[in-house]
């Protein structure tokens, strides 16, 4: 059914040109509920009358809320609003957010670089191994401008003066962010400056741990950790996962536990999400046991089909969890700028441990990101890449349905992320299907090579953020071909 919009119309606002108006008039209504999810927008011929603007202003209106994640169809087919509204930080607009941004340069889809995608030997091409933002989407001229911008403003004192913490404005905006995003209470005093998430686990492992100290990581888990905390105490433990995430009982049964690693809001890599009554045990035991607790939250931003939960930290009443974030997944892997919340009473140690490790993020960049966040263009970014990433997930899941010849198609964390767990049909083995692509110049990456002592079903991870259709197309095809059975003869 088509909706009405004869409803009373704000007059622009000084210097807004109709196409934000427009755009604003039905954004507004989108978030207030007065349109609701599924409804049907009139026609641009339709609402060009009514509102008496011109056609085109009105299509290029209905194409920005298209690519914005409000709405979805197309001009000449409907144009309807979106059944998953965007998450609050991203949702809304912010005072002087015009909306209008130019398209992105470069057309080339994002080349594989995950730092927790299995490094394939020289030579085969990695199948399906874009767990990665795709930099194509990015707008590269509004960061282009707001990096003349700073350049322009940053004064030889700022340029001067190494802030360990990271530049204090942005740490606000960060705060500000995860506040309304995450649901994370923090003071940018607790905001630490990271060149990304394994920054955070290195410095926290330098900080917290000693020789004797027990550390526990998930089993299956992000490839890096047990690297990293490897390096300041040999007594780092794989706990086995079960449907909920990090098992609780099982870390139980360890003592001298001093820092754990979880990926609650999408599991790293089979994809599950730690309900609430699993943290809030996690949290429990942790204040028991006096220990501390690094959240990867590396994707958290790119939801599809329904708001993500809060985060752990913002459960978080005994402050002892280390919430760790990075701009490079939203992004670009460029960027090299994360962040940190940190406990109160290690935020010293946090900004110490960066000042004698000589870590630090440029002033113009730090100063480019708090703009970034602070006008509107980072939630319009994550918009505009979620709708995308959202369609990608959807032909990849055709296209598994296609290669699982008839059987039913078993997948986790397909909700989220850059990417998804496919638990392989019946009849396939995950070291045949190995052996074969090798043989073909080709590498997979089974489930199995993320697992230190668990032994799960054969599955293979599956990335697409980073790859633009018709490379999901020509990946899923290669991939077909290597699960079609062998004729004989």
């Amino acid at each position: 059914m088509e909706s009405s919009l004869d409803l009373p119309q704000e007059s622009p606002r000084e210097g807004e040109s109709k196409q934000s108006w427009v755009y604003r008039q039905i954004q507004e209504r989108i978030l207030k509920g007065a349109l609701a999810s599924g409804a049907r927008l009139p026609s641009t011929r339709s609402l060009s009358q009514r509102w008496r603007v011109s056609r085109s202003t009105v299509e290029a209106a209905y194409d920005q809320l298209r690519g914005e994640g409000y709405t979805t169809g197309a001009v000449g087919s409907g144009t309807y609003v979106s059944a998953i509204i965007p998450d609050n930080f991203f949702r809304r607009g912010l005072p002087g957010d015009s909306g209008g941004h130019a398209a992105s340069e470069s057309k080339r889809p994002a080349q594989p670089g995950r730092a927790d995608t299995p490094r394939a030997t020289p030579g085969p091409e990695p199948l399906f191994a874009a767990r990665t933002a795709d930099a194509s989407l990015f707008p590269m001229a509004t960061w282009r401008k707001g990096l003349m911008t700073s350049a322009q403003r940053v004064t030889p004192d700022q340029l001067a003066n190494e802030e360990s913490q990271g530049w204090l404005p942005l740490r606000e905006q960060i705060a500000r962010y995860l506040g309304t995003a995450r649901g994370i209470s923090c003071h940018a005093d607790q905001v630490v400056i990271l060149t990304g998430i394994r920054d955070g686990l290195d410095l926290s492992a330098r900080i917290l741990l000693s020789r004797q100290d027990k550390v526990l990581v998930e089993d299956p888990g992000y490839l890096n950790a047990m690297p990293l905390f490897s390096q300041f105490t040999s007594r780092v433990v794989p706990i086995a996962i079960d449907e909920h995430g990090f098992s609780v009982a099982r870390a139980r049964r360890h003592r001298g536990v001093k820092l754990v690693h979880v990926t609650p809001a999408h599991q790293s890599p089979t994809g599950v999400t730690m309900p609430v009554s699993r943290r809030l045990e996690l949290l429990a035991w942790a204040k028991q046991a006096d220990c501390w607790i690094i959240e990867d939250d590396y994707d958290s931003e790119f939801n599809y089909d329904s708001a993500p939960l809060a985060a752990l930290k913002s459960l978080d009443t005994a402050d002892r969890v280390i919430h760790c974030g990075s701009f490079n997944k939203t992004m670009f892997n460029a960027l090299r700028i994360g962040y940190a919340v940190v406990p109160k009473r290690w935020v010293s140690a946090f900004s110490r441990a960066r000042h004698t490790t000589g870590r630090s993020n440029s002033m113009i960049e730090q100063m480019t990101l708090a703009g970034f966040l602070e006008d509107g263009s980072f939630a319009r970014h994550v918009r505009k890449a979620r709708a995308v990433y959202a369609q990608r997930r959807d032909v990849v899941m055709r296209l598994l349905a296609q290669a699982a010849a008839g059987e039913p198609v078993r997948t986790s964390g397909e909700h989220a992320g850059f990417h998804l767990l496919w638990w392989l049909p019946p009849g396939q083995d995950a070291h045949v299907l190995r052996d074969r692509a090798r043989a073909r110049g080709l590498a997979l990456q089974p489930v199995a090579d993320y697992c230190r002592r668990v032994d799960l079903p054969a599955g293979l991870v599956i990335g697409y953020s980073g790859l633009d259709e018709p490379e999901i197309m020509r990946q899923g095809a290669l991939l077909q071909a290597l699960l079609a059975r062998p004729t004989a003869g």
